[in-house]
């Protein structure tokens, strides 16, 4: 059903060589690509040109549109934040007269549901006790200074303890951090700011981690530390995203948690027909210079050093298409792809060499690929608007399900969309072994016959989890009598070449040096690497963007563009 997108040339490039070969069409090699060929000092488009092994663009940013709706649905990366100032800055100036900004609506937590261990609840359920001076109880043994507190107020009372704690962070941040009444906690650093705390930041309390840096503990470690291991299971299945909670550098996850999830004046956007409009974009500024190409169908198999010749450099290719290997020279290779995509490429050639560059090796190995799945459904009717009076935003469950998001209804019909699981890490494998079963089979409602969704079968779910699913959903809002979906669409973002839909960087990597070093590996070599797993904004398109700006500045010599704030911080 899905067809190979308007952007992508098939084939394979009959031209000698080039200046720049771009692995890879996400976000980070459109960005690089325009970036490179977008001013009169620019290089030449024909010169600059990217090889992807699909054949569609956009890498994990994929949205679709279900049969019987206009509405978008995102299988991907579905937002952006405010403060993010390129991703913003591109969407709502440069590229104004092609993409519209709307906000993406997150709803009332009083229509909202929480479901953990089998107690039902709205998610204002803390806040509402709160106001009227009681404590909210849940079933988890917590800590009696714990108690009362939802995950989002945890978090920030966790992050607030351990910088007010640390005497070399008070003596300069004090004044941008405060605790003004029992269940609020405020943070005004900036991401300039927090890199330069990151690093420095000490835990000074009693056990086993008194004196380290947190950057060197992991974030399971310091939240069992803080509020026992009971403490960190409530943290983790509350807070909606096991991402959030695995093990992985604390420091890191530290503004991560107080800026991205806790922060309640965060502004999300996304754009009007789908968030992956934004790399459609780029890519056709890019394609309307002479030359310019994206090479769909190509897979990377490795790449060697030239000894003579015009160009440093000769790529190997295989053409999925063609089903046979090509070749093509050039003189610098940008591999704007995930961290498993790098570890598919061959591992034994001059760069990679897993037996002698064990640095490279080892700083590949800085980030966890964080397994993500996504089933998007298809109804006949808002039945939550109906039932609950839900218009948007998302209920949390510790079923595997973990979260569903309350998407829009289609203004010509009542046809609706629903996100019905939004799970990562640990309920992977649960799903995992329901997707090799019969298909989930389209029905026919009122307004969609059988030939109109013949062409949605390749994208359905199993039978089988279709049904899981459900019965997860019911339990969580405490109704039977929930309908089935007409249509669904399922993607697994464990698969490669992706390996995950995010990442997050492990515990005890200087992440400062890592992110400088990842971009040029090695000095002597015209070899780059950009995207968000090695950004300091990993599991967002701004961190794949700031990447690829500085990796463009420092190695490319290409100027700030002028539509870019020059105050901008772009990270380490």
């Amino acid at each position: 059903m899905q067809k190979a997108d308007k952007e992508i040339t098939q084939g394979f490039p009959q031209s000698e060589g080039l200046k720049v070969a771009i692995i890879g069409a996400g976000v980070s090699g459109l960005y690089s690509a325009y970036r490179l060929t977008d001013s009169s000092e620019g290089l030449d488009a024909s010169q600059v040109q990217i090889f992807e092994m699909s054949h569609r663009i956009g890498g994990r940013l994929e949205s679709v549109v279900l049969p019987g709706m206009e509405i978008s649905g995102e299988l991907g990366g579905m937002r952006y934040i405010n403060t993010q100032e390129i991703v913003t800055t591109l969407i709502e100036s440069v590229f104004s007269d092609e993409l519209t900004h709307v906000d993406f609506p997150m709803g009332k937590d009083s229509h909202h549901f929480g479901y953990f261990r089998k107690q039902r609840m709205k998610m204002d359920a803390w806040e509402d006790a709160q106001k009227k001076g009681e404590a909210f109880s849940v079933r988890y043994f917590l800590n009696d200074e714990d108690k009362g507190f939802s995950a989002d107020q945890l978090f920030n009372k966790i992050v607030y303890e351990v910088l007010s704690n640390d005497p070399h962070f008070m003596d300069k941040y004090s004044s941008k951090i405060a605790n003004p009444s029992k269940y609020e906690y405020t943070f005004e650093l900036t991401r300039e700011d927090w890199n330069d705390i990151k690093p420095f930041i000490t835990y000074n309390f009693e056990g086993p981690y008194n004196g380290k840096k947190v950057n060197s503990i992991g974030f399971w470690n310091l939240i069992k530390d803080r509020l026992s291991e009971e403490g960190y299971n409530f943290l983790a299945n509350a807070g909606g995203y096991y991402s959030n909670t695995i093990n992985w550098n604390a420091a890191e996850a530290f503004p991560y948690m107080v800026g991205d999830f806790s922060d309640q004046t965060v502004q999300y956007k996304t754009i009007e027909g789908g968030y992956d409009k934004i790399a459609y974009a780029l890519a056709d500024t890019y394609l309307k210079k002479q030359g310019a190409v994206i090479w769909g169908g190509n897979r990377l198999v490795s790449f060697t050093r030239k000894e003579e010749g015009s160009y440093r450099y000769e790529l190997l290719f295989f053409n999925e298409d063609q089903k046979k290997e090509h070749r093509i020279q050039a003189n610098k290779i940008i591999l704007a792809i995930p961290a498993r995509a790098l570890e598919l490429l061959d591992q034994n050639n001059f760069f990679f060499n897993q037996d002698t560059n064990k640095k490279l090796q080892k700083n590949m190995n800085s980030v966890i690929k964080e397994p993500s799945f996504k089933i998007l459904m298809g109804f006949e009717y808002p039945w939550w608007k109906e039932d609950f009076g839900t218009e948007a935003g998302h209920s949390i469950t510790d079923l595997p399900m973990r979260q569903c998001y309350y998407f829009g209804t289609d203004s010509d019909n009542s046809h609706s969309l629903f996100l019905g699981s939004y799970n990562d890490m640990r309920t992977s494998t649960f799903w995992n072994v329901l997707e090799d079963a019969d298909i989930y089979e389209p029905k026919v409602t009122k307004l969609l016959n059988a030939e109109a969704l013949a062409d949605y079968k390749s994208v359905q779910a199993s039978k089988v989890m279709v049904d899981e699913v459900m019965k997860q959903v019911k339990e969580l809002h405490g109704k039977e009598d929930i309908p089935m979906p007409y249509v669904t669409w399922y993607k697994n973002w464990t698969e490669d070449p992706y390996g995950g839909g995010y990442h997050a960087w492990k515990a005890g990597y200087d992440i400062s040096e890592t992110m400088k070093y990842m971009r040029k590996p090695n000095l002597q070599e015209a070899i780059f690497i950009c995207g968000e797993a090695y950004s300091d904004q990993q599991g967002w398109v701004e961190g794949a963007f700031c990447v690829a700006e500085n990796m463009l500045q420092e190695h490319f010599n290409l100027k700030r563009p002028k539509w870019l704030n020059e105050s901008y911080y772009l990270g380490w």
